[in-house]
């Protein structure tokens, strides 16, 4: 999913393009994708563009007339920026928003189709689309730290809960516990005041360096390839490969469709948090640290293993 680094550079890259230009047609693909009815989409049409706006993960055009054009991309929705003329639309292409410049793509892989697009009119409509949660780079200590004590959950939780924080998600909150060396199941309302200023610090140097980093990454083009999972990130998407800070095996757990991503001796002190699947098929095989991991890899190869009161081979 499109995260705040994402969207940031979408809209830069949508200022150039779009600002100041007047909507020259809409071309719905797909009718899920439309989720409001009042006004009603063609009102969109001949607006200019007087504004582009960041609301949590979404993407705002601020049209004449105190009109909103609202995308969520959801998980695997992007956008893509065509020339004039150069307009190929394949089966994932869910709209298509034509402008003098050229043309702005809605794209949606996959069966589940989850984007949305809302035409609201007027401030307070618009903001009925806000969870309302806090702005990491705009607030100080004290909004953050009410915002993440506001209910006890664990810490993963608690930064993708858009009520709670803007514009974080699952990749981005698996980095920025990493950076901050905390564990992703650790209740909010358990931790001491200097994990929580050491979050904050954490969190807003994350989102700082990764907007930086896809800005010179993208330069003047559109982006193309957003994606949550980079190379370059510490932990997440980065399972079973080793930390760039002590080289231990990264971690994960797993439940539904959301996913946790750690380092161990980073994170946890060394625990290895129980995946809910695995470990009620595993029970009391499931392995609680990492030595015990460790040692139950090196077993399974005939290597030296450490027991309570030694060395040994099996």
């Amino acid at each position: 999913m499109p995260e705040l680094p994402d969207i940031v550079i979408y809209l830069e890259r949508l200022q150039a393009r779009v600002l100041h230009k007047p909507v020259r047609s809409i071309r719905l693909l797909n009718p899920f994708l439309l989720r409001s009815v009042t006004p009603p989409l063609q009102e969109a049409v001949g607006r200019k563009v007087v504004a582009l706006l960041r609301l949590g993960k979404r993407i705002v055009m601020g049209l004449e007339d105190d009109l909103f054009l609202v995308v969520h991309l959801m998980i695997v929705g992007r956008l893509h920026w065509r020339p004039t003329g150069v307009v190929k639309t394949g089966r994932n292409c869910m709209a298509v928003f034509s402008f003098p410049s050229g043309s702005l793509l809605l794209t949606e892989a996959g069966s589940k189709k989850r984007a949305s697009l809302h035409l609201v009119r007027g401030e307070a409509e618009l903001q009925t689309l806000n969870r309302g949660g806090v702005e990491v780079l705009d607030c100080d200590l004290s909004g953050f730290r009410a915002a993440l004590l506001r209910e006890n959950h664990t810490l993963k939780r608690a930064l993708t809960d858009p009520r709670l924080f803007s514009g974080i998600g699952n990749a981005y909150s698996d980095e920025i516990l990493h950076r901050a060396r905390l564990s992703p199941v650790t209740l909010t309302l358990r931790l001491p005041e200097e994990a929580v200023e050491r979050l904050f610090t954490a969190s807003r140097a994350v989102l700082r360096e990764w907007v930086e980093r896809l800005r010179a990454e993208t330069g003047q083009a559109f982006p193309e390839k957003v994606t949550a999972f980079r190379p370059e990130m510490s932990v997440h998407g980065r399972f079973l490969k080793p930390c760039p800070v002590c080289s231990t095996a990264v971690q994960r757990i797993a439940h539904a469709e959301n996913e946790a991503n750690y380092c161990p001796r980073c994170q946890t002190g060394g625990k290895l948090l129980a995946d809910r699947a695995l470990s009620r098929l595993l029970k009391t095989d499931w392995p609680r640290t990492l030595e015990e991991m460790e040692n139950r890899k090196a077993a399974a190869k005939g290597d030296s293993v450490v027991f309570e009161g030694g060395a040994g081979r099996r």
